[in-house]
């Protein structure tokens, strides 16, 4: 076994914004994890790991401190939302009932696709093109990176599992938008998909094979989905050590937590989430460096 692996999971606004200052605070710290032989990027986590292809985490960071500030709360996301010319939908509350009435994860995937094509049929399927000009305008650049880059989706009309790269013929930008899409399904020509999140937590298991792993988690390892299903951090992490994989994970401290509030989608929240992973970064850069360098 070979090579360093970074896995970025997902986690709103707020956790984009952690994760660019965790790995900014490892970067001042002398711990560069930019250069991963492989990186998984997963919703939030897969617009952070197009980022740091592109920019360097000091100047990503530096971008999220100068934003203008937002008023708490003006931001829903997918805790509530509106389909373009559709219904106001709780896709919080949506999905929280899917998955309560699903058999298993591939039932869940599938019932989460069919809810989701149902909210686009009752649109005026304009939203794919918004979100994805959203999406280019948080990116530095619509090129590939030469080095592995995987960012995870659902096919929202099979519920299958989907892993995007450079050779899958899907611009980087629609890739991460098909990788951040929690509401109404992404569309890529013919295809449909939804937030790579409901493949796994963090997808941590698409390291596997790599000698040293580091995941970090702004949801803390925590998943909406029955434990027994095994989609959950603990169980990823399990199986990477089995495998002979050296794995560090690095989850939000209380300061962190603090800094998302109730709402992890809510913008006002990135500023101070960067600010705390930006300390936190810092302050397990020694942890980190013992796996990393």
């Amino acid at each position: 076994m070979t090579g360093r692996a970074l896995v970025l999971g997902g986690g709103g606004s707020a956790g984009n914004a952690w994760l660019i200052g965790v790995i900014t605070g490892l970067s001042d710290a002398g711990v560069d994890v930019t250069g991963a032989d492989l990186v998984v990027g997963t919703s939030a986590g897969a617009t952070a790991a197009a980022q740091i292809a592109g920019r360097s985490p000091a100047d990503l960071l530096a971008d999220v401190l100068a934003a203008p500030s937002s008023r708490p709360g003006g931001a829903g996301g997918s805790r509530a939302g509106r389909g373009p010319g559709g219904p106001a939908v709780d896709h919080l509350e949506r999905t929280g009932r899917i998955i309560a009435a699903a058999e298993d994860v591939a039932d869940m995937r599938r019932r989460l696709g069919a809810s989701a094509c149902e909210l686009e049929a009752a649109s005026d399927g304009s939203w794919s093109g918004r979100w994805r000009a959203t999406v280019a305008a948080r990116l530095p650049g619509a090129v590939w990176p030469e080095r592995a880059l995987l960012l995870t989706a659902i096919d929202a009309r099979t519920g299958e599992p989907v892993v995007l790269d450079r050779g899958s013929g899907v611009d980087l930008v629609d890739a991460v938008a098909a990788s951040t899409s929690s509401g109404l399904p992404y569309r890529i020509g013919e295809d449909r998909y939804l937030d790579g999140a409901y493949r796994r937590n963090e997808n941590a298991d698409l390291a596997a094979g790599y000698e040293r792993v580091l995941v970090l988690s702004p949801l803390g390892g925590r998943t909406r989905m029955p434990l027994e299903w095994g989609t959950d951090l603990a169980a990823q992490v399990a199986e990477l050590r089995a495998g002979g994989s050296r794995v560090e994970v690095v989850l939000p401290d209380d300061r962190s937590l603090d800094a998302f509030g109730g709402n992890l989608m809510d913008q006002s929240t990135r500023p101070p989430s960067a600010r705390a992973g930006h300390a936190q970064g810092r302050a397990v850069a020694e942890r980190v460096a013992t796996l990393w360098c």
